[in-house]
């Protein structure tokens, strides 16, 4: 199990395939194993590169000083330690947050972004959005990882043919480290960037599950604010869109990253040409 030492932590990767790094970030509670579906399609064509958060997963949990830009800063360790030139950044949920704060602190970085079910903050503005944060942090401290697990698997695999999935994520969710988890959630609620979209300079892919936790046109909105991005919607899908609709997410990603790699190509070749052109 390669482990990799930074920023004071020991930390859990894998590394798969070859040709321009791809790295993928997780959700809250989650690691590595939330790309399964996707490791296998992209590994054929890129290098793949997953990196379990502290307090997730296989790397060290100490549940103390967490934050989104912690996060992102322990990611951006990880890309120079392994001589990664221009990755391409995947981010789910928390990973997504993730991936915003690395791209407006580090603009210069990411080949490009994809933001999956995702948002450029989690602060809560009016009455109803406190009250629900305040709910979701309550019941976070008092309930079980187990009962908590049970009910988030009712919500993202809802459906009878799902069954395999919500068995898979109780066990997986009610493995979390109980303070590291914390820790994590309260580094989320009041997180932001909004205000700094304009410093992300790569293309960005945003991919919405119709379904999600928040609502189609919240992505709509902060999309339109960034230069180079679109906003795709995958149907009949929750939060967890890279596990319920796998095929139809790795396409989606799969093009877009073709695209992006091909638009280097021909920006990085188009000089050289038309100094040839002169002799």
């Amino acid at each position: 199990m390669p482990q990799i030492r930074l920023n004071d932590c020991e930390f859990h990767y894998t590394d798969q395939g070859s040709g321009q790094p791809v790295l993928l970030l997780h959700g809250l509670g989650s690691s590595e194993q939330d790309w399964e579906y996707q490791i296998p399609a992209l590994s054929v064509h890129y290098r793949v590169l997953c990196l379990d958060m502290r307090g997730h997963g296989g790397t060290d949990k100490t549940g103390k000083g967490y934050s989104i830009a912690q996060f992102a800063r322990d990611c951006l360790a990880f890309i120079e330690a392994m001589g990664l030139e221009k990755p391409h950044i995947v981010g789910l949920s928390m990973g997504g947050m993730i991936a915003f704060q690395l791209a407006t602190d580090a603009p210069e970085v990411p080949a490009s972004l994809t933001i999956v079910n995702s948002a450029p903050e989690v602060i809560p503005r009016r009455p109803a959005e406190l009250w629900m944060a305040g709910k979701r942090l309550f019941f976070a401290h008092v309930l079980p990882m187990s009962t908590i697990a049970k009910g988030l698997s009712r919500l993202l695999f809802p459906k009878p043919e799902q069954v395999n999935h919500r068995q898979t994520f109780i066990q997986r969710w009610t493995a979390n480290h109980r303070r590291s988890y914390l820790a994590s959630l309260r580094a989320i609620v009041g997180w932001g960037v909004s205000n700094q979209l304009d410093r992300i300079s790569c293309p960005v892919l945003v991919v919405s599950a119709d379904q999600d936790y928040t609502p189609v046109d919240l992505k709509r909105e902060y999309v339109s604010r960034m230069g180079d991005a679109r906003l795709e919607v995958i149907a009949d899908s929750r939060h967890a869109t890279p596990v319920d609709q796998p095929d139809a997410f790795n396409t989606l990603l799969l093009n877009f990253l073709s695209q992006v790699d091909s638009s280097r190509v021909t920006t990085t070749t188009e000089p050289a040409q038309a100094g040839l052109s002169t002799l």
